[in-house]
């Protein structure tokens, strides 16, 4: 399983498992496919920011 620092493994079409802003204390994960990567740098380390198809944005954790 990769988790989602590096933005080379993140590709628009992705299944991922995301932490939104609000999520970020509880570490609630939403589950969605990847629309738009929001992270221009090669990686980042508290994950590569995603806007899902579903339009909700936040930090890869999981890459499925």
């Amino acid at each position: 399983m990769m988790d989602g620092t590096n933005r080379p493994d993140i590709k628009p079409g992705s299944k991922v498992k995301i932490v939104q802003k609000q999520d970020q204390q509880t570490g609630r994960l939403t589950e969605g496919v990847v629309k738009d990567i929001l992270t221009n740098s090669p990686n980042h380390p508290h994950g590569i920011k995603v806007r899902l198809e579903s339009g909700e944005v936040g930090r890869v954790k999981e890459i499925l």
